[in-house]
């Protein structure tokens, strides 16, 4: 099953290439990838697009290109994908209350814009695809996670289509980025210094992963699929009691309630996905269903071990938790270097 491809000499292109984590994925090919010939940024907004273009690292870059579009524009992503070796799938619509407002807007991106990637790869001879999921997948109970399940789905079952086509394609599946726009650590400390920080359940708990890890771990699976699986990273936990302590310490917490679609705890792998998972080195892995490959001898080259049956990767059950300080060094390292607390 092994390939001789190298997907470092190629063509790249990023769907929601000027996201939070589109423009850092793109800022890592830059830097470490001298061999990428071409890194194509597929987004719909055009604003972002020149702002980005004027920034550093991107601004005078001879490798990159900008191309405005909407994957759910069947007939645009396939022209976008013409010479590409490479595709990161990143483009997704993410917010739970809007989602749960506009339902089938949702679902035109993340599920029939997912199906309109997948089309255009088998179209135009791309040999690589990693598309972004969320630990809503597992286990959804808002439309968001629901749309992103179902894209898995897609993105893993496609491979069973493909034919003699050399081309694989998966998913890398984790929670919130540290710091990534909309999620709490931003907005506890945009609070203003009222002496109160209103939480959604003192029970809480999350997981904790840094944008580099996440580009790590899609850096990881390019490398290493086979075709269908679905990567899921060992990372540690975080009490959202010992996260307002590490902004605000000694802050009074005001307990609002959960928002619609929201859970206390955070789940990347159910305990149904545990007969298909292995454990390997840096992550875990979901292997497909229906595997187009000999499952035992994919396990020896990843020097992979099945997990136990009733296994699931919970943000409360996890094994691995972050202290009130090392909460804090993360936050200064990654989200604003200014902070103190």
């Amino acid at each position: 099953m092994d390939s001789e491809f190298d997907w470092t000499s190629g063509s790249v292109l990023v769907t929601g290439g000027t996201g939070s984590f589109g423009r850092a994925f793109i800022a890592r090919l830059l830097a470490d990838y001298p061999g990428i010939r071409r890194i194509v940024v597929y987004s719909r907004d055009e604003l972002k697009q020149f702002e980005m273009a004027h920034r550093p690292p991107f601004a005078g870059e001879r490798r990159l290109r900008f191309f405005l579009g909407d994957v759910r524009d069947r007939d645009r992503v396939r022209r976008a994908l013409e010479g590409i070796d490479t595709v990161i799938h990143a483009a997704a619509l993410k917010q739970i209350p809007a989602a749960e407002y506009n339902p089938f807007e949702v679902i035109k991106t993340n599920v029939l814009g997912a199906q309109n990637v997948i089309e255009g790869c088998l179209d135009q001879g791309v040999k690589r695809v990693v598309a972004l999921s969320t630990d809503k997948a597992a286990a959804p109970i808002n439309l968001y996670g629901a749309t992103k399940l179902c894209s898995d789905k897609l993105f893993v079952a496609s491979n069973n289509f493909k034919g003699s086509r050399d081309l694989r394609l998966g998913v890398v599946r984790y929670g919130n980025v540290m710091g990534s726009r909309g999620s709490v650590i931003p907005f506890f400390l945009s609070r203003p210094n009222d002496g109160v920080l209103p939480i959604t359940s003192p029970e809480m708990t999350r997981f904790s992963l840094t944008l580099d890890e996440g580009i790590e771990l899609v850096l990881f699976a390019l490398g290493h699929m086979w075709g269908g699986e679905i990567f899921v990273p060992r990372i540690p936990s975080y009490r959202i009691l010992d996260l307002a302590e590490a902004i605000a310490p000694g802050c009074r917490t005001e307990v609002i309630g959960l928002r619609p679609g929201e859970k206390v705890h955070e789940e990347m792998i159910t305990v149904h996905d545990a007969p298909n998972t292995i454990a390997i080195d840096r992550c875990f892995v979901i292997e497909p269903p229906l595997p187009t490959w000999d499952v035992a001898q994919f396990r020896r080259t990843v020097q992979g071990e099945p997990v136990p049956e009733d296994f699931s990767y919970n943000s409360l059950t996890n094994s691995e938790w972050l202290s009130v300080e090392r909460l804090r060094e993360l936050i200064r390292l990654h989200v604003d270097p200014t902070f103190s607390a």
